[in-house]
């Protein structure tokens, strides 16, 4: 990286870092789970990984503002059904607190204010955990960025249900990752709904079992994923966390 901004813990070490002032901090957050058979467990890293390290460049080279991407963390929630699964760790909601909780009150002490959540697992929820995060750190703006709901999928991929290892994310690894996605060892998605359309339209809501949702472990076919689809998507998604990113540091909330 030499001659770029320092961006990327991942790769970075404190020489070059120590004299930079940081006006935000990005920390990506994923799961440890089976994507289907073509996608590794840890997707939902790299994807919310890269998606921010992106959109951090993107937020330097347009807008003037530093931020530094922290190491993923691969601490997920999982369905009933999962857990079953070789390698797949459930973390609970108590254990994801505690650690957001440590790296909040790290930051805060170092000064920094600014704080995204880059989440990259549909199962995990931030809300609660900001809410209570924000009474014990008042002057720290704690933001949580779904980078797969930024942009609405159905203008850029095909597939109409697609939820997990489907169309969408494989189109994006094949755009960062390519050497770690094998779309020809690839099950179909296929899924089966809940039995109750009370539940399958939202009147209610229970944790779906994996085991009786899924045949291989994704929910969304990936046949017609290509990495063109996953980079034009990518592209307004990243522009558009880049843009949040410059809001969130150069104007005020209310």
């Amino acid at each position: 990286m030499d001659g770029k901004l320092p961006v990327d813990l991942l790769v970075e070490n404190y020489g070059r870092v120590k004299d930079l002032a940081y006006s935000y901090v990005v920390l990506p957050w994923g799961s440890t789970e089976p994507h289907n058979y073509h996608l590794p467990y840890l997707t939902d890293c790299y994807l919310a990984h890269d998606v921010a390290v992106d959109a951090v460049g993107k937020a330097w080279t347009t807008y003037g503002i530093r931020g530094m991407v922290l190491p993923p963390i691969p601490l997920g929630a999982q369905n009933p059904g999962q857990i079953q699964l070789p390698f797949c760790i459930h973390a609970r909601f108590e254990t994801q607190k505690a650690v957001l909780n440590d790296i909040v009150r790290s930051l805060f002490i170092q000064g920094f204010r600014i704080f995204v959540i880059m989440s990259g697992h549909g199962g995990n929820n931030f809300k609660s955990m900001i809410r209570d995060l924000v009474f014990d750190y008042p002057e720290m703006l704690i933001v949580n960025c779904d980078w797969f709901a930024v942009v609405p999928r159905t203008d850029y991929f095909e597939e109409r249900f697609d939820d997990h290892a489907g169309e969408q994310e494989t189109s994006v690894m094949l755009h960062y990752r390519p050497e770690l996605v094998n779309l020809a060892a690839a099950g179909n998605g296929d899924s089966r709904p809940f039995n109750l359309q009370s539940l399958n339209d939202k009147t209610g809501w229970i944790p779906r079992d994996w085991s009786k949702t899924s045949v291989d472990t994704g929910v969304g076919n990936p046949k017609k994923s290509t990495a063109e689809k996953g980079s034009a998507y990518i592209e307004v998604v990243t522009d558009k966390i880049a843009s949040l990113f410059n809001d969130l540091v150069t104007k005020n909330v209310y």
